[in-house]
């Protein structure tokens, strides 16, 4: 038997609980007088789902909220093309490095001939500026230079003639300044036939070489940029998983960033909730949760390994202008603890409030 007084609004109260049957119904009397009163069983927790994989609506005003987790690796085109092959199934098992399709791009392939018909004549211009000049044309310079000589020999025996004879008083003085000239410009034609030569025997400059040995290697990466392009047209997995989904069909044409498939990765699972910040005080990186699977009838321990601000946008806004205040929504991750096989995208996960 338990006794209470209670004053509510000047008026006392005397309150006398006798008993409490198996049915949870108890005999109170209150003034002396005599009341069966059912009373309600404490409340069980609230528990709130959280869907792995899937997204899920978002939650009550007073609970933590989960969001959807992405465990899948979304593949997509690297570029323009059309599909020439799909080589997996969905629900199929890959491996890192499993071809999953083939595009085909024709003006990749055009650029490609391009590119590497650019890298050929630049190496032809290359190895033409590292030979220097050909033996003809070295051989023509020589013979041009040797006729030069010939020439300045003639002339300046014909100046040397006139000259006596113009120191005899034979000869006028404009015969031995015509001479004179005639030497001269054979003499400047011999020394420009001679750097001619020298000029094809010594081949490019260096700094040419160089330009060209340059022109070689830009070509070279043009023509590596091209090839990767060619090689992204083979999709591959980057990591193990099981193909989810296949979005087009062989044959389709898809544009740049289309999505091609989805790989799920089934040994990365983990779980993200939204959690407004009057709750965080359960929430804390490195702690351990437990969540309850319906799949298969048993709790799992999950381990919280990340926290962020949602910004504003996420905010609880206060609908009182006294005694409430905005509160902020934080995105908790946590990933199992062990492993737990058969665990998959789309499963259930339900946490206590």
């Amino acid at each position: 038997m338990k006794e209470f007084k209670y004053t509510i609004e000047g008026k006392g109260y005397e309150v006398t609980i006798a008993a409490i049957d198996e049915n949870n119904v108890a005999d109170i009397t209150v003034n002396g007088e005599s009341y069966k009163v059912q009373i309600e069983k404490e409340a069980e927790p609230e528990k709130k789902k959280v869907v792995l994989g899937q997204p899920v609506e978002a939650a009550a005003d007073d609970a933590p909220a989960a969001t959807n987790v992405n465990t899948s690796n979304a593949i997509k085109a690297p570029l323009p093309g059309t599909i020439t092959q799909i080589c997996v199934e969905v629900g199929q098992e890959v491996k890192a490095g499993d071809t999953l399709a083939i595009l085909e791009a024709p003006d990749v392939k055009a650029k490609l001939s391009q590119a590497q018909a650019a890298e050929q004549a630049a190496q032809a211009l290359n190895e033409k500026a590292q030979r220097g000049t050909r033996q003809e044309q070295l051989q023509a310079a020589y013979e041009i230079w040797q006729k030069a000589k010939a020439g300045v020999e003639i002339a300046e025996k014909s100046y040397n003639r006139v000259n006596r004879l113009f120191e005899e008083g034979v000869m006028s003085a404009q015969k031995r300044d015509e001479a004179k000239a005639q030497f001269d410009a054979m003499s400047a034609t011999e020394k420009a036939a001679r750097s001619q030569y020298e000029m094809a025997k010594n081949g490019a400059q260096r700094e040419d070489k160089a330009a060209a040995a340059a022109q070689v290697e830009r070509a070279k990466g043009a023509v590596a940029e091209v090839s990767s392009y060619i090689d992204e047209t083979i999709l591959t997995a980057s990591a193990d998983g099981e193909v989810t989904e296949i979005f087009p069909k062989a044959g389709e044409l898809v544009g740049t960033g289309a999505p091609i498939m989805n790989v799920a990765r089934l040994n990365d699972m983990w779980v993200t909730f939204n959690v407004r910040e009057d709750f965080l005080k359960d929430f804390t990186v490195g702690n351990e949760i437990n969540a309850f699977i319906p799949a298969f009838d048993k709790e799992i321990k999950f381990k919280i390994t990340y926290m962020k601000d949602l910004g504003t946008y996420a905010a609880w806004k206060a609908t009182k202008t006294t005694g409430q205040f905005d509160l902020k929504t934080f995105e908790v991750k946590a990933v199992p603890v062990e492993r737990t096989d058969g665990l998959r995208p789309g499963m259930s996960a339900i946490i206590e409030k």
